[in-house]
């Protein structure tokens, strides 16, 4: 695969994403960064590696958060560039739901302490 094929790759299943492809000596590796801004503001960040060795094709892609030098904020490998970033979303969306859950517990805590407390000034 050369540079211009990946980039269409990249385009094809993230077009949400501006994509910049780095110039690589070593035709097996190629990688790219995409970004997604709003105004001056950079929202996400992805990086995309993609590593053939021995006929085997494998990809790595993590992602930052906002901000230009965010860190990077999860990572994951697989062997084509769908599964990898659909390793990434639901990796995300599970740690959604735990800290939604976290959320939700401490908001009905507040909740009787707070009735507790008007019971005991009522």
């Amino acid at each position: 695969m050369n540079i211009n094929e990946f980039r269409k790759e990249l385009v094809k299943i993230m077009p949400g994403y501006n994509w910049t492809c780095h110039q690589s000596r070593i035709p097996e590796y190629l990688s790219a960064t995409g970004t997604q801004s709003s105004g001056f503001n950079r929202l996400s960040t992805l990086s995309i590696i993609r590593r053939e060795q021995e006929g085997t094709v494998k990809y790595e892609a993590k992602s930052a958060g906002f901000g230009l030098r965010a860190k990077w904020l999860h990572s994951a490998e697989d062997r084509s560039l769908a599964r990898v970033l659909r390793g990434l979303q639901d990796y995300y969306e599970h740690m959604a739901n735990t800290y939604g859950a976290h959320a939700e517990h401490l908001k009905v805590g507040r909740r009787r302490s707070e009735s507790m407390l008007q019971e005991d000034l009522g």
